[in-house]
């Protein structure tokens, strides 16, 4: 159901770039999240390069599709797309989690392209809903999309966004949970668990779609689909791998928030193809 081209060797490469970036970042800094960037990047790739109305020369773009990064920890994903469209200068990257930069260490509303300082986990989604439903109330059309991690949605609040769309039917929101099994503290289902999940957001009025987080086919059609349904608000599970792309990362709690050294980032960029 794609419903535009796509080229998908192109979109496997800019995964593939995005990823050496991202760990450029991380190392340059000496913080910062990996792992769950690492993740996320084909989802994002589907989002900004696929599906999302925006503009960076315009980043104020009233009828922009909003993007909410509720997981505010994997900022170094968010930045390295948004200054891979233009919204700022690549060069910049470098000096993110700096004194005196705009690039904080979790998402930060100063940097053209972020809608919302996120962080604390859980509250993204909340006001994702919110800015959906300002937008019903004033009759804007966009839609809004938001990023969750799974170890967030153990936070109440998220369970408290989830009935808040589905009683409200908004049918311009769509959550997608970056699936890949691992919190800060080790395996998401050993610390508390989740499963199942789909028929858990399906009981709060969610239309569910459960994909391959790193088959842009498999996101992208569902992004197609999600766009497609009326009356309710759409949650997409994309199951995905911590640290994918980097052997000695995936599927490992311990680089959840901790910075490759330069060794360690020589061995990454060679798996990678550097």
């Amino acid at each position: 159901m794609i419903t535009k081209k796509i080229n998908l060797n192109e979109f496997k490469e800019r995964a593939r770039q995005f990823r050496k970036e991202i760990l450029e970042t991380i190392t340059e800094a000496g913080s910062g999240h990996p792992g769950g960037s690492l993740s996320g990047v084909e989802i994002m790739i589907s989002l900004y390069y696929y599906k999302m109305r925006h503009k960076p020369e315009n980043p104020g773009w009233p009828l922009r599709d909003r993007f909410i990064m509720s997981k505010g920890h994997a900022s170094p994903l968010l930045y390295v797309v948004l200054a891979n469209c233009g919204y700022f200068p690549k060069e910049e990257l470098k000096t993110f989690r700096k004194l005196g930069s705009r690039l904080q260490g979790h998402v930060h509303a100063g940097v053209p392209g972020v809608e919302l300082s996120t962080g604390s986990l859980g509250q993204g989604f909340s006001v994702g809903n919110g800015i959906a439903l300002g937008a019903r109330i004033r009759g804007v059309n966009f839609r809004v999309y938001t990023l969750l991690g799974d170890g967030e949605i153990q936070e109440g609040q998220v369970w408290e966004a989830a009935m808040t769309a589905g009683h409200h039917k908004l049918d311009n929101v769509c959550a997608i949970l970056d699936r890949n099994g691992v919190q800060e503290n080790g395996p998401v289902e050993e610390i508390k668990r989740e499963e199942p999940l789909a028929d858990k957001w399906r009981s709060f009025g969610w239309h569910v779609l459960d994909v391959n987080g790193h088959d842009f086919e498999q996101l992208i059609d569902a992004l197609d689909q999600a766009e497609t349904v009326k009356g309710k608000p759409a949650f997409i599970i994309a199951r995905t791998i911590k640290g994918k792309g980097v052997s000695f990362m995936e599927g490992q709690a311990k680089w959840h928030g901790k910075a490759p050294d330069k060794e360690q980032l020589r061995a990454a960029l060679s798996e990678l193809g550097f």
